[in-house]
């Protein structure tokens, strides 16, 4: 990851959509000791992040200046921006995108033995997606590692419920919402999962202390938003009609639901056309239904480990991929797609590598084209005229890209969506019907 350090992003400049905001804000805490920028805007001290004057963001409040972003990772990144500056930055977040691919591993292991634990996560680690975040200036990728780490201790906790497990794994999930609120429900499902196998093993006190843990982080965070921001959250700092809630009709919630598809699919934005090898985590997804369904882990010694790991991931992925679809005001951007999924990317290869070991040839075809795609887009930025942000190249796919769908454009890609949505729904009703009618012929 440290190799991406530099890469254009739009142009001649490193840095795209938010990173010079984040960038400016730990200028501040290092240079300032507060969060308020307007001075820095004012000694146009975010010129060295943007190629032209960077536009503030946010309301005025009073003589003050705090823009709407979490406050988590200026801090984080601080120490290291007063050390070596934005490069410095760069640095400490490529070696936390490579903890986070590690702990991916560590991970799959719980569900597949190698080579295919191995050859999944190394795919993931090295697709464009995590190319293009492996040293950007976005908390995403520092919460795809704190959510990977709070879930792998989760599942530790059902064996070994010991207290410095239980208080690292909420530890961990204290930290989501001061790096990104839209993760929070992503951290509730793991948290969920954490005091679920504290409470099979009875061990009532650390199930308190996590509480309390998570509990305090939250009410430090509430009081610290609304000094900082006049609000709950970072968003209450945004100017009108730009924060996720601003959206006050139902019925522009419900437009959104073609999202669901195009987050995955869409000729620009979609995660399974940057990352091919992710697609075999729908073949995951469907193997665990399905093993559920048929009670394998009754059946089959060491299954029921298996499924809580694959479930814990599944239903995070897909807490995500609904927040990310309804709440975030816009899914494209100044931005390497798939941004809104990328913080659980690393949770999606325990369901990839449980699809990579039922289908090993379709695995090596789809993580030849990622690491291909990987490969491409490396170049083409490195050496070409290409950028992460605009300009990409349309790799892996050439002339093929255009067969994927393009939301925005026609109305064919939403009836898409919709044929797509109404399938599966039939398919999981049809399956369901199916196990109840094996189950009343059983008995």
């Amino acid at each position: 990851y440290a190799s991406t350090i530099g890469l254009d992003a739009v142009g001649e400049s490193p840095y795209a959509g938010s990173e010079p905001h984040y960038l400016l804000a730990a200028h501040s805490l290092v240079e300032d000791g507060d969060l308020d920028v307007l001075d820095d805007y004012r000694a146009r001290a975010a010129d060295v992040f943007s190629l032209g004057p960077l536009e503030p963001r946010g309301l005025l409040r009073g003589a003050r200046l705090v823009e709407p972003y979490a406050a988590g990772l200026p801090l984080v990144v601080a120490p290291a921006y007063a050390i070596g500056g934005a490069v410095g930055v760069e640095v400490l977040l490529a070696a936390i995108g490579a903890l986070g691919g590690a702990l991916a591993y560590l991970l799959a292991l719980r569900v597949v033995p190698d080579p295919w634990a191995l050859g999944t996560s190394v795919a993931v680690a090295l697709a464009p997606p995590a190319i293009a975040y492996g040293s950007a200036v976005y908390p995403e990728p520092v919460c795809a590692t704190v959510l990977v780490g709070a879930a792998l201790l989760a599942v530790h906790l059902d064996e070994r419920p010991t207290r410095s497990g239980a208080l690292a794994c909420f530890g961990l999930l204290a930290l989501v919402p001061w790096l990104a609120v839209e993760l929070v429900p992503a951290g509730l499902v793991i948290a969920v999962a954490a005091w679920r196998s504290l409470g099979r093993s009875r061990r009532t006190l650390l199930r308190l202390l996590g509480l309390e843990l998570v509990a305090i982080s939250a009410t430090v965070l509430f009081v610290v938003s609304g000094m900082l921001y006049g609000g709950l959250t970072p968003y209450a700092a945004e100017a009108p009609g730009e924060s996720p809630a601003a959206t006050s009709y139902p019925l522009i919630y419900a437009g959104r639901a073609y999202r669901l598809v195009a987050l995955l699919v869409d000729r620009e934005l979609g995660l399974l056309r940057w990352a091919p090898v992710l697609a075999l985590a729908l073949a995951g997804l469907w193997l665990l239904w399905r093993g559920r369904r048929q009670g394998l882990a009754r059946a089959v010694p060491g299954y029921r480990e298996l499924e809580r790991t694959g479930g814990l991931c599944a239903v995070s992925c897909g807490a995500t991929l609904a927040v990310a679809a309804f709440l975030v005001p816009t899914v494209s951007g100044p931005w390497f797609p798939a941004r809104h999924l990328f913080a659980v990317v690393p949770l999606m290869v325990p369901l990839a590598a449980l699809g990579a070991r039922r289908t090993p040839r379709v695995a090596a075809a789809l993580g030849f084209l990622t690491l291909a795609a990987s490969v491409w887009l490396y170049l083409d930025v490195r050496i070409g005229n290409g950028g992460l942000a605009a300009d990409r190249p349309d790799a892996p796919w050439g002339p093929l890209e255009a067969l994927f769908p393009s939301f925005g454009q026609t109305p064919g890609p939403y009836v898409l969506a919709a044929v797509l949505g109404v399938a599966v729904v039939a398919v999981l009703v049809l399956d369901a019907r199916r196990s109840r009618a094996r189950e009343v012929m059983s008995s």
